[in-house]
């Protein structure tokens, strides 16, 4: 497990971003503004088999996911809670 010091000394373990729920996700792109990598790409939400809206909503999805250095700042002005997190 990748972890490290803060400024203050502190221990800090990065998480970093596994997944988006799309079904949460309204694709008002403020984790992409904020993103300091090429992490996320905006894409039409893929739809289930139950969904009964055809109208397809673009939201955030996890383009490069290794490129993540797992900072949160994506998690932090996501307005839906839609990440989730994981150590290395």
């Amino acid at each position: 497990m990748i972890t490290g010091l803060t400024r203050g000394g502190a221990e800090w373990t990065p998480q970093f971003a596994t997944s988006i729920d799309q079904a949460k996700c309204i694709g008002c792109g403020r984790c992409y503004k904020v993103c300091p990598r090429s992490v996320l790409d905006l894409v039409e939400r893929e739809l289930d088999d139950d969904d009964e809206d055809e109208d397809n909503m673009m939201v955030m999805s996890l383009a490069n996911p290794m490129d993540c250095i797992g900072c949160g700042s994506c998690g932090r002005v996501c307005p839906k809670n839609c990440y989730t997190y994981a150590p290395a």
